[in-house]
């Protein structure tokens, strides 16, 4: 067999998506994750290849040269696009409440699972291994994989709280069990530490991640803030940034490229998306899952690939120790222990911080630890250096670590993995509540409406004559099985509080989802910019936390950034210039005036779309009378205002009627290039001169 070809690594790309492609098809509508389907694949390629010893000629040769890719190249190209994708879609006011706990868990839950897994491998396994190498397998163990995790969590569709729990703790505790690896690998390799270096080296490597983290995501939001409607430029400098923090992380400063890019995320999670509007958002959107998606299709089944080369290339090894397979399910019951010990351990503060943390979503914490490619990628590392001529790890040690680490990965993907939604599903966490339901319910009845309305204009056409609506509702299929009655979701039981109070809640978060949709769309439309966006966002997310506890009161959250001080009174009795009056009030009164409006218009169109969704019951006219109390002092700062300087308020309207103008004519010249009454060229001369 001849050496392989560089461009067969090529094949083995190709037919890696095309798996991924019909495993995500196959699998559509069914229990099994898409990630389990992808690592059996891999398993199984790895077999063929490995167990015929090169039988599947090029496509072989192509598994070959990726199954010996350098372990920290294999983190470099998947790791930061995948982190950086899944730490931006976080949101951030999620976080900021979860971020106790996730602390908790990737920094003292890391340590403690390293101990119990390093102890329980030296005092069971028969290797005769030291302390220092089977602390390293404990931390290489304890890293549970947020590409596996994430993966899982989004097809399962969890709630957004455990959501953030999990992914942002599987996040963080990859990059501190990097860290604890780095440790025990230095020490392995024969550094010495003592307590106190041990603490320093901790401390910088992790701080010192963060730190270079935010200064990336400064500097680059910085930039973005001088890019205009550029699409493309916003979206290469995302992944540009991504990997060239992780990079500066890993090679330059040698701190955690895994929290650098977490971090990175987090920060344009907190004060970029408002910098993306309209189709760029989508567009960035879309970029980042169609990244995550590739990454996660090679990476999986890179992953099953490596398992199979880890035990077939070394079987001899595993028939004289036969053993090695009774052990490798042992560890797994170890790994299990170890993260029930450890969520048990942190239990009491986990419900302390946070959203808190109930017994049911404790067990999916359990039993959602999975472990995938950065464990594996470090025991490869591990291998690597055990093959080279070095007094301290034996080869035979490295191809245990890959064995088990890769048997664990395996394991636990099977395993876990594809019983998690099964174990949802008892716990009774993937079912919707009544209030929901009656919701639902409604919403097919008013679907149902749409429907017959939407026959009306289109029952005669004028080239294909009539249709027929009850043929056409026979294929509609989701509308086929309602009853002949339609009933309201608040048609319930006066003497039933609890539901008439679960029903007010459900109502409130509709109406604030409402308020934030519009914020969006006055970002889009020019009306408000991204400072200001990003507060009346925040407002809205604090007041989602409340809304079981009291009425809506998002403009709490609004009125620190509304005040109206005396000394511009001062200003305006004075023989100052007026023009220089006039440029102080409006630099300091336009942000109040600009919420307020924003305030106003947000909850006076989600009031609309309430009652037109609802009509007039009873639960939905409580909830929109809180939102028209909440308005009083919006609208009284805004007549304050204009008694005392309406050349403020004609400045902002100014501003806001010519960016309105300029959007307004730049869709109507992109529609007239979409109908073909301009070409291309001539449509973009004059959208430049617009944007210009």
């Amino acid at each position: 067999m001849g050496e392989p070809e560089p461009d067969d690594a090529v094949l083995f790309v190709g037919v890696s998506l095309v798996l991924g492609i019909a495993s995500r098809h196959l699998l559509r509508g069914t229990r099994v994750p898409y990630t389990v389907a992808l690592l059996v694949l891999g398993v199984a390629l790895g077999s063929l290849e490995y167990g015929t010893q090169h039988g599947l000629g090029k496509l072989g040769a192509g598994i070959r040269i990726w199954a010996s890719i350098n372990p920290d190249l294999l983190l470099a190209v998947f790791l930061p696009a995948l982190l950086f994708e899944s730490s931006f879609s976080m949101e951030i006011h999620q976080i900021k409440r979860c971020m106790a706990q996730m602390v908790l868990l990737a920094g003292p839950g890391v340590v403690l699972s390293t101990f119990l897994l390093g102890s329980a491998v030296k005092l069971t396994f028969p290797y005769d291994w030291s302390w220092k190498t089977s602390l390293l397998l404990g931390g290489l163990l304890s890293a549970t994989d947020p590409v596996a995790v994430v993966a899982l969590l989004k097809e399962l569709g969890a709630s957004k709280k455990l959501s953030t729990i999990i992914e942002g703790e599987s996040l963080m505790n990859d990059g501190t069990a990097i860290v604890v690896y780095q440790l025990f690998y230095r020490m392995v390799l024969g550094r010495m530490f003592d307590a106190g270096s041990i603490i320093k080296f901790l401390s910088e490597v992790s701080l010192g991640a963060v730190a270079l983290g935010l200064a990336f995501g400064i500097v680059s939001v910085l930039w973005l803030g001088f890019i205009f409607n550029d699409t493309i430029i916003e979206i290469s400098l995302t992944l540009a940034v991504s990997y060239i923090a992780f990079f500066t992380a890993q090679d330059s400063l040698e701190v955690s490229g895994v929290l650098t890019v977490m971090t990175l995320g987090m920060f344009y999670a907190a004060f970029a998306k408002t910098a993306f509007k309209g189709e760029s958002q989508q567009s960035l959107h879309h970029f980042w899952e169609m990244v995550a998606y590739i990454a996660n299709t090679l990476i999986f089944i890179l992953s099953g690939v490596v398992i199979a080369d880890g035990v077939l290339q070394n079987n001899v090894h595993f028939e004289r120790h036969g053993t090695s397979w009774g052990f490798l399910l042992l560890l797994y019951v170890f790994v299990q222990m170890s993260r029930l010990i450890v969520v048990s351990v942190l239990y009491p503060l986990l419900c302390q911080f946070g959203y808190g943390l109930d017994f049911k979503e404790a067990m999916i914490l359990v039993w959602s630890g999975l472990r995938g490619a950065v464990a594996l990628s470090l025991s490869l590392s591990v291998k690597r250096t055990s093959d080279a001529v070095q007094p301290y790890l034996k080869p035979e040690v490295g191809t245990m670590f890959v064995f088990f680490t890769g048997g664990i990965v395996f394991l636990t993907l099977i395993f876990n993995g594809s019983t998690t939604q099964f174990l949802l599903h008892i716990l009774g966490m993937d079912k919707l509540s009544a209030t929901k339901l009656r919701i639902l319910k409604y919403t097919r009845y008013e679907m149902l409406n749409k429907a017959l309305e939407a026959f009306g204009e289109l029952r005669d056409d004028e080239e294909l004559g009539p249709a027929d609506w009850a043929t056409v509702k026979k294929h509609i299929t989701c509308l086929n099985d309602l009853d002949d009655d339609p009933e309201h979701p608040h048609d319930v039981d006066d003497e039933d509080d609890h539901v008439h109070t679960m029903n007010i809640r459900d109502i409130r978060v509709r109406l604030l989802n409402g308020v934030q949709s519009a914020y969006w769309a006055m970002l889009e439309e020019g009306r408000i910019n991204q400072v200001t966006a990003n507060i009346l966002m925040r407002s809205v997310d604090e007041a989602m936390d409340l809304v079981s506890r009291q009425p809506l009161c998002d403009w709490k959250g609004l009125k620190s950034n509304v005040q109206f001080p005396g000394y511009y009174r001062f200003l305006q009795m004075s023989r100052l210039p007026r023009k220089l009056v006039t440029y102080f009030t409006v630099e300091r009164l336009e942000s109040g005036c600009y919420i307020c409006a924003a305030f106003l218009r947000a909850h006076r169109i989600a009031r609309r779309q309430l009652h037109d969704f609802l009509g007039d019951s009873e639960v939905a006219r409580i909830v929109i009378d809180e939102s028209n109390a909440e308005g009083e002092e919006a609208r009284k700062f805004l007549e304050d205002v204009q008694v005392t300087f309406p050349q403020v308020l004609r400045v902002l309207k100014t501003r806001q009627v010519t960016y309105s103008v300029l959007t307004h004519l730049s869709e109507y010249i992109q529609n007239l290039q979409k109908t073909g009454l301009l070409e291309e060229k001539e449509m973009v001369h004059l959208d430049d001169a617009l944007q210009t």
